[in-house]
C-alpha cells in the first residue's frame, strides 16, 4: 500500500496540471536524458497522446507521480516482434504510426516517473496497474514494456540476459523494477540488447556525468546499467543501455 490518498487522472482529463506534471522533480541520471530519440519524441506524449499520459495526485493536490505509454502497431510488415532497439524503436514506431494514422494494436509502456520525497511507497505499482488499465479500456489486449531493471546499475558488467532471468526461492524476478511487472502479470519476452543509445562528445559526458573521461575503454558511470565506451582519440563517448521486454496480457 502507498499510505497515501492517490488520485490517478490522465493529461486528457485534466490539461490543466501538465505544468505540474512537466514541472515535477524525478531521479533520472543527467545523461539518460540526452538519447536523441528520447529528446525527439518523450516529451509530445503528453500534448499529442494525452490519454496516455498519466499523472497521481496527492492528498494536497500535489503531482507525485506520471506514467507514459504510447499506442502503436505491431503486428504489421516489418515489425511482429519486439525490437531490439526496444525503447527508442517503440517511442519512434509510435509517432510515425500517429503521423500516418496507422491503426494501433499495441500499447507500450515508457516510462514511470516518482517524485523522489514519494519513492518507497508503492507508487511505481499504482501507476503501472493504472497504465493497463487505460490500455484495456481503450480495447488493448496487451501492454508491453521495454524495462529498465533499476538495480542493474549495480552489475555494469553482467550480461542482462543472466541478469534478467535471475529469480527468487518465490520464483519472482530478483530486480525489484522486474518484480514489479511480473507481480502485475508480466512475463519476460526477450532482451532489448540496444534499447536507448547516447553518444556525445567527451566535454558532453564530463558534464553530465562529473567525470574525467580521459581513458579509452570502458568507464562505469553512476546509474548506467553497463558501462560506457569511451574514445579518447576519437573525442566521443557512447553507452548503449540493454533493457527487459516484458509482456502484460489483459
Amino acid at each position: 500500500m502507498t499510505g497515501m490518498d492517490i488520485k490517478v487522472s490522465s493529461l486528457a482529463e485534466r490539461p490543466d496540471r501538465l505544468p505540474e506534471v512537466l514541472g515535477m522533480p524525478d531521479t533520472w541520471p543527467e545523461f539518460v536524458t540526452n538519447d536523441l530519440v528520447g529528446n525527439t519524441h518523450y516529451g509530445r506524449i503528453p500534448t499529442e497522446l494525452p490519454d496516455y499520459a498519466l499523472f497521481a495526485e496527492d492528498e494536497d493536490g500535489q503531482v507525485v507521480a506520471h506514467a507514459y505509454s504510447v499506442p502503436f502497431a505491431l503486428d504489421v510488415e516489418g515489425r511482429r516482434t519486439l525490437p531490439a532497439r526496444g525503447w527508442d524503436q517503440v517511442l519512434a514506431w509510435a509517432f510515425a504510426d500517429l503521423r500516418r494514422g496507422t491503426r494501433p494494436d499495441t500499447v507500450s509502456a515508457i516510462s514511470v516517473t516518482i517524485a523522489p520525497h514519494a519513492q518507497g511507497r508503492g507508487l511505481s505499482a499504482v501507476m503501472l496497474s493504472a497504465m493497463r488499465d487505460t490500455a484495456r479500456a481503450r480495447g488493448f489486449r496487451e501492454v508491453v514494456a521495454p524495462v529498465r531493471p533499476n538495480a542493474k546499475h549495480r552489475e555494469p558488467h553482467t550480461p542482462i540476459t543472466e541478469y534478467a532471468r535471475r529469480v527468487r526461492p518465490d520464483g519472482l524476478p530478483e530486480d525489484p523494477w522486474l518484480r514489479v511487472h511480473a507481480r502485475a502479470g508480466a512475463t519476460i519476452a526477450s532482451v532489448a540488447p540496444a534499447s536507448m543509445t547516447v553518444a556525445g562528445s567527451l566535454e558532453e559526458w564530463r558534464r553530465w556525468t562529473g567525470l574525467p573521461f580521459d581513458t579509452a575503454g570502458e568507464i562505469e558511470v553512476p546509474g548506467a546499467l553497463v558501462p560506457v565506451r569511451c574514445e579518447p582519440e576519437r573525442g566521443y563517448a557512447v553507452y548503449v543501455e540493454p533493457n527487459v521486454w516484458m509482456r502484460h496480457r489483459l
